[in-house]
Parts: structure tokens; C-alpha cells; sequence
């Protein structure tokens, strides 16, 4: 596992990169929104549905920011699909990622009853770290699978 973890440390450091600069991105676009076109002062929607599409705007530009920046450096020798395929699938990924995220909350508070602050920080943190872990190998398995070598004999052959 630690010679793995060592063969990979200069993807797993882009990843973790690009995830913490997701983070910002979200956290900017959010706050754009909110503090413009979706602030107090506008007429657009009523005062919960602008936060939460502030929110989803937010998520979705994040998510695709994530996309685009793990397909052109975290994952660039590893690309096998065509971008709007792929763009789908790394969809499909976080959303599996999401679900098992808010499900360790759920599970602690919920079904546990841990239901101080507390825990359901602890709870999200323990989410996000599964989280992470199911992007990064979601990604490298369906994602951004490395490309099975080209067969260049058979061709060499036939002709």
C-alpha cells in the first residue's frame, strides 16, 4: 500500500489541489451570486429559493471546474472517453460521492442518535473523507481509466 500511495503521490497531490480549489470556487461563486444577482435586495425568487440556487449554481460550476481541471492535469495522460461522456460520468461520481457523504451524517445522527454539533461535524468529516476516497477512485476507474496499449501488430500483419 505505502509503495502504491508513493507511486501515485504526484496525482494524489493534483487531486487534493484541485478538490481544495473546488472548494473555492464554490465558495466564490456562492457568494457572487448571493451577493449579487441572488442577494436580499433582489426580486428574483423568494429569499429560500434564491440561497438554495445560489447553492446548486454554486455546485454545479464547481463540479465542473473539478472536471475540467482533473482532465486537463490531475488525469491529462488519462483520458479514454469523449469530454460530454465523461463530463456525465464524473457526474454520476460525485453524486455517488454526495449520497455517501450525507448518508454518514444521516446514519450518526439518525439512526445512531448522535446529535450534537459535535458529532455531526465529526460525522462530516468522516462523509467527506469517504467521499474523497470514492472521487479519486471513481475517477481513476471510470473517469479517467489509463487507455489499454494500442495493438500495432495486428495492422503491421494485414498488410
Amino acid at each position: 500500500m505505502l509503495g502504491w500511495i508513493r507511486s501515485h503521490a504526484a496525482e494524489l497531490g493534483r487531486f487534493g489541489v484541485v478538490g481544495i480549489a473546488g472548494v473555492f470556487v464554490n465558495l466564490a461563486v456562492f457568494n457572487l451570486l448571493r451577493l449579487g444577482p441572488l442577494s436580499e435586495d433582489s426580486t428574483v425568487l423568494g429569499e429560500q429559493d434564491r440561497v438554495i440556487t445560489a447553492k446548486v449554481i454554486a455546485t454545479l460550476v464547481s463540479v465542473v471546474f473539478a472536471w475540467a481541471a482533473h482532465r486537463s492535469w490531475t488525469f491529462r495522460d488519462q483520458r479514454t472517453h469523449h469530454p460530454v461522456r465523461e463530463l456525465a460520468v464524473f457526474g454520476a461520481v460525485n453524486l455517488v460521492a454526495i449520497v455517501a457523504e450525507a448518508g454518514v451524517l444521516a446514519v450518526s445522527h439518525y439512526v445512531l442518535g448522535f446529535t450534537s454539533l459535535a458529532a455531526d461535524n465529526l460525522a462530516s468529516v468522516l462523509g467527506i473523507g469517504l467521499g474523497t476516497a470514492l472521487r479519486y477512485i471513481g475517477y481513476k476507474l471510470f473517469v479517467f481509466a489509463e487507455r489499454p496499449p494500442v495493438e500495432l501488430t495486428a495492422d503491421v500483419d494485414a498488410g
